[in-house]
């Protein structure tokens, strides 16, 4: 990355690091994760690691890692998943919700990545 200018990168609960700073991303697992704790990063300077929102391959993507990412869909079927598995312990799973949520999954995993236009 030392060709690339240092920039912010989103977290994620409103903080934000440095592209250059951060030297390690941890997924959070188990029962620490939920609640919008997705990933641990470690940024130099600071102790303890910052618990961030996005996961891991979101944040590598922001800091123009690509090769090191796997695909957004990716990132979004293991959010649903998780949604699931959290709704289904409490005892409350909307299924009209888990419906529209996986058909929107499955729609954009049958279109080429190269039709996702922002404008």
């Amino acid at each position: 990355m030392a060709d690339v200018a240092p920039r912010m990168v989103f977290l994620g609960f409103g903080k934000y690091a440095r592209t250059d700073k951060i030297y390690a991303l941890e997924p959070i697992r188990g029962d620490e994760r939920g609640g919008g704790r997705r990933t641990l990063v470690w940024v130099d300077g600071i102790v303890e690691p910052i618990v961030a929102a996005r996961t891991e391959r979101t944040i590598l993507h922001e800091m123009g890692q690509d090769a090191a990412v796997g695909s957004r869909l990716l990132d979004d079927a293991l959010a649903f998943a998780e949604r699931i598995a959290e709704d289904a312990e409490k005892g409350r799973v909307d299924l009209g919700d888990l419906g529209r949520r996986a058909r929107k999954l499955l729609e954009a995993s049958a279109k080429p990545a190269e039709d996702e236009q922002l404008f």
